[in-house]
């Protein structure tokens, strides 16, 4: 019960302040007109935003922890539940962030010819377009940053809406929406033969307040890389062809997502050379047919931005930390090595969870295809908490592959890690905010979300290292050994067995 309201409450209050309109949440979208997204325009304050939104996130945080001690739902009931809210999120305004007016701009400078890799979009043609003049602070300035497919995906939304930037915004939800729903079919799945295991990925992606607020409602493009790997990574096994084909276009929608590509290679890394051979080799030609085309078409800038961007510091990350002590006396140019140091920390953390994770079970549609998910975890997470730009929407890339992994620790430490991030960018926008609220939400994430990031980095790490009893949401207790001799059925958190109907 507590599982049911929590969420609903919280889906809510995300509706509540996205039809609100305009505010520091919520970038404008100008008139109002009978076709979405619509909103009532009632310019609600930043500090009503702030606490509505703060509360959604408890809400949220609490329906997830609730939910994975187990849920009693069926699967009528998500399928409904999970198309109704996006529904609701895809007619609103986009909240928490101004990225898609950013995606849109890229989109419309790319329909017209000219290049979003190079063109500044806030001044292409003379920052008086409908839709790409609707960019807002602080990317006015900066060209694109993503890979080509997800520039075709801004195109087909610009194309859908023409001159209309509310329509255009709505043709955007409409394609995150969808992508988001792919990827709870495709869990759904890849865990249909055990109720346990599928009721798990209900709980962790598919009814999911956090990440339905994030990259739905948030409108965010991460979303769509997601469900191009998550495509590949269940094609994988039997189908290298088209796993190659949705490999690449994940790859050409944001590089970040290549880690996938390393997952399912480690996957596969048991099969006799030959035969192996030949299934990777089908694989590189799917994805080759993808990438070639897709970056003769974007052109040589594609990528010109990565360098700068792996300079950036983002303040809710425990690198901040390190730069508010190190700038002041060395300025920024030791950035630069800031980079590559959290790589190779990356890699290390990413091994250490993949030999952490070994053994432990998962319920999906073959032994290789777990091999996938855990090694798409422990990558994902290496990168995640080591990075030194990462944003709540970034998140989605992990939560897919936790939803086909038993229960452990790493459960706990990515909802926290997800809850601060999104506590952290509440109300989301760099303008509109009052001065009360800027000094609050802004002193939260800068000098409390960084030092509690930190603690889940030291957590997952020192679990990682220790051969701790494995952690159980239902409250059993047992080892990871343990779980796989039960195998995958008995591994995973107590649902109701009868719950998937």
């Amino acid at each position: 019960m507590l599982y049911r309201w929590a969420g609903a409450l919280c889906v809510l209050l995300l509706a509540g302040v996205a039809v609100a309109g305009d505010s520091a949440a919520v970038p404008g979208l100008g008139p109002a007109t009978w076709y979405p997204s619509w909103d009532l325009g009632l310019g609600p304050s930043s500090g009503l935003v702030t606490v509505l939104l703060a509360l959604a996130a408890v809400l949220g945080a609490v329906t997830v922890w609730r939910g994975l001690r187990g849920v009693d739902l069926r699967p009528r009931t998500v399928a409904l539940a999970a198309v109704s809210v996006v529904l609701l999120f895809t007619v609103l305004p986009p909240l928490g962030s101004a990225d898609h007016l950013s995606y849109l701009a890229y989109g419309r400078i790319a329909a017209a010819g000219d290049d979003p890799y190079v063109v500044d979009p806030g001044t292409w043609r003379g920052g008086t377009d409908p839709v790409a003049g609707a960019i807002q602070p602080p990317w006015q300035h900066t060209p694109s940053v993503y890979g080509p497919v997800s520039t075709a995906a801004q195109v087909l939304a610009v194309w859908v809406g023409g001159d209309s930037l509310r329509l255009t915004v709505w043709a955007w939800q409409i394609i995150c929406g969808l992508a988001f729903l792919a990827v709870a079919l495709v869990l759904d799945r890849l865990t249909r033969h055990d109720p346990s295991a599928r009721a798990r990925t209900w709980v962790v992606w598919t009814l999911n307040p956090l990440l339905l607020g994030q990259v739905v409602l948030g409108g965010h493009l991460d979303v769509i890389a997601v469900a191009f790997a998550v495509g590949a990574l269940a094609a994988a096994s039997h189908r290298p062809l088209l796993a190659g084909l949705l490999m690449g276009a994940a790859v050409s929608s944001k590089i970040t997502i290549g880690l996938f590509a390393l997952a399912i290679v480690w996957g596969l890394r048991h099969r006799p050379w030959g035969p192996l051979a030949r299934h990777l080799g089908l694989m590189a030609v799917g994805g080759l047919v993808v990438v070639v085309p897709a970056h003769l078409w974007s052109g040589v800038h594609t990528y010109d931005r990565l360098q700068q961007a792996s300079r950036q510091v983002s303040f809710a990350t425990p690198w901040h930390l390190v730069t508010g002590l190190l700038d002041p006396v060395f300025g920024s140019g030791l950035r630069g090595v800031l980079g590559p140091l959290a790589l190779v920390l990356a890699g290390v953390l990413g091994l250490l969870l993949l030999r952490r994770l070994g053994p432990v079970a998962a319920a999906t549609a073959g032994a290789e295809t777990s091999s996938m998910a855990r090694a798409a975890l422990a990558l994902g997470v290496g990168w995640l908490l080591t990075t030194t730009y990462s944003l709540p929407w970034y998140d989605c890339m992990v939560w897919a592959p936790l939803a086909l992994l038993a229960p452990t620790l790493l459960d706990g430490a990515l909802l926290a890690r997800l809850f601060v991030l999104v506590l952290a960018y509440v109300p989301g926008r760099v303008v509109g905010m009052s001065e009360p609220v800027r000094e609050i939400t802004l002193g939260f994430r800068g000098a409390v979300a960084p030092w509690l990031e930190l603690a889940v980095v030291l957590a997952v790490f020192v679990w990682t290292c220790l051969r701790w009893k494995d952690f159980r949401w239902s409250g059993e207790i047992g080892t990871v050994d343990e779980a796989e001799q039960r195998g995958p059925s008995s591994s995973v958190s107590r649902f109701d067995s009868g719950s998937a109907g």
